[in-house]
């Protein structure tokens, strides 16, 4: 009730006229359905319970600007629509109206301080091995064809014979052997039906379009995916499952992890393992106004603007983070929203991406930059690259003991650009401290440098994260945690609702324009989200301590 007060209609309906067209039945206004579908997320409703307050809900239907006689709509009118917002690529423009609206208030503006970071999302999917996703697969494309051509099944295949292996889902219906021997056997045998009915649908006398089958091709995929065809020393054919050490497999990014959601993959993050997508949230991030009033015990004082999310993306799990910084710079800059200062986590930053962000947008990128992959490095002892005096015009570099390199040579490592610089034997065979410095026993001592500007970047950047002002100003990127808690918590975002990339990424930019209402509530009420959980045994200890 109090967004409406404050910011009207939201979502006009000539925003999305683009997704529905002009004749057929009448149906229900799209502006008001992306604001139910927001509202949907804040509570963390299903469709049914969703439609059920539209009808019933006072304060939903004030929010609605509907009558108190509405009688609303039926729950399946919401999946209706995402589906059309989908096709038409309008997910974002729900946030973008509203960030549109805030900007014209005051309540966001560029410049300042932004934030991001990721975490992972589960697909609304089953985690299958290797073996399950073979089996489940072919499952897949027996029950798809069995419900659109049943006759041709009837021919093409041993119908109780593969119902016995087929017949309820792989994952459920059975335990795996506790022989490896077994279980060889078993993902052979899957492999076996895979491409006996794959070569049952492509054969000339089946009809077409039984080749065009979503599961069908999913089939294929899989099959190609997890088996090689071919021929053994008496020359029969032999499927043979794909070893990663041997024949390989696919990379991460095109390797299906389940027949029922094609854009899931199986990712891994700080020995975090799982399947189904990331979610990037850049939030607004400011410190409390000095002055700003004594708050209340374990709250912090509101801050002069809220803390909005401003942009949200999602990925398949295996796209790293630093591939996300670019595309969140651009979407920011079409929404008028760039920021001075962009905190990111050390796994976003390296030093192309600070020079490329200062150099295109104009942003300072506030992050560590990883230490280097040397032993020095790895133990923080010896000599380390940061001990080198380099003269880049004399192109020559100066160990701690005085010694000058002999050679310094351009060169090109892990696909960028560098320069190696080497000592000679004859200085670093006698030296006292050369255990300190290398390891090598044939050599001297080399350095692989970047190049000048983006080196001095480095020094520069590695020299001020030891600096304690430095680290008090980098907090400030602690509080995406709580942000991402909050979507986590309040909208359930660490699961999936709906499956595929584009109805997951819907589902994350309603959720975002969800939080930032709550937010706003909040801000508008002058109650701070950010207040500080003391544990029952701190108040006992507190207690006691009195």
């Amino acid at each position: 009730m109090r967004v409406r007060d404050e910011l009207g209609g939201l979502f006009a309906d000539a925003e999305f006229a683009g997704a529905f067209g002009l004749r057929g039945r009448r149906g229900w206004s799209p502006g008001r359905l992306a604001m139910v579908t927001v509202l949907q997320m804040a509570e963390n409703l299903t469709d049914r319970a969703a439609a059920h307050r539209v009808r019933f809900d006072l304060s939903w239907k004030y929010c609605l600007g509907l009558e108190l006689e509405d009688v609303g709509f039926d729950a399946s009118v919401l999946s209706e629509f995402r589906t059309r917002v989908v096709e038409h690529g309008l997910e974002e423009r729900v946030l973008d109206l509203l960030l549109a609206a805030l900007k014209g208030k005051g309540l966001v503006k560029a410049g300042g301080k932004q934030r991001t970071d990721s975490t992972h999302v589960l697909a609304a999917v089953r985690d299958l091995n290797r073996l399950e996703l073979c089996g489940e697969s072919v499952r897949a494309a027996l029950e798809a064809l069995s419900a659109a051509a049943p006759h041709w099944v009837a021919q093409a295949v041993d119908v109780r014979g593969w119902n016995r292996r087929y017949g309820r889902r792989i994952d459920e219906s059975w335990r795996p052997a506790s022989s490896k021997a077994k279980r060889d056997e078993l993902v052979l045998d899957y492999g076996r039906d895979a491409v006996a009915l794959l070569r049952a649908v492509h054969n000339p006398h089946s009809p077409l379009w039984l080749r065009e089958l979503p599961a069908v091709q999913v089939l294929r995929r899989i099959t190609v995916q997890n088996y090689l065809v071919t021929t053994g020393g008496d020359g029969r054919e032999v499927v043979k499952r794909r070893e990663a050490d041997k024949e390989g497999l696919p990379p991460g990014r095109l390797r299906l992890a389940s027949p029922y959601d094609l854009d899931a993959r199986n990712g891994t993050k700080n020995a975090l393992h799982w399947t189904g997508y990331k979610l990037h949230i850049s939030e607004v991030c400011q410190r409390p106004r000095p002055g700003g009033g004594t708050p209340r015990p374990g709250r912090r004082a509101r801050p002069d603007i809220p803390n909005v999310i401003t942009h949200v993306a999602t990925t398949d799990a295996t796209v790293p983070d630093v591939k996300l910084v670019e595309p969140v710079h651009r979407a920011l800059a079409d929404r008028g929203l760039l920021p001075a200062e962009h905190y990111l986590d050390s796994g976003y930053a390296s030093a192309e991406l600070l020079a490329g962000a200062r150099a295109a947008f104009g942003i300072t990128l506030v992050a560590p930059l990883l230490a280097g992959t040397s032993r020095q490095d790895r133990e923080n002892a010896g000599y380390q690259r940061e001990a080198f005096t380099i003269d880049w015009d004399a192109e020559q570099a100066t160990c701690p003991q005085g010694a000058t390199s002999r050679f310094w040579s351009p060169a090109r490592q892990h696909g960028r650009e560098g320069i190696a610089v080497r000592f000679d034997e004859a200085d670093c065979g006698p030296c006292p401290v050369r255990a300190a410095c290398t390891d090598a026993t044939r050599q001297g001592r080399q350095l692989t440098l970047r190049p000048r500007d983006l080196q001095e970047l480095i020094n520069t950047n590695h020299a001020a994260q030891q600096d304690a002002d430095w680290q008090t100003t980098y907090a400030l990127r602690a509080g995406v945690e709580g942000t991402i808690r909050q979507a986590t918590a309040v909208t359930g975002n660490r699961r999936a609702r709906y499956r595929g990339l584009a109805k997951t990424h819907l589902e994350h930019v309603y959720s975002a324009v969800a939080l930032n209402l709550i937010r706003l509530d909040a801000w508008w009420n002058n109650q701070p989200l950010d207040h500080t959980r003391t544990s029952h045994l701190a108040r006992l200890d507190l207690t006691l301590t009195a």
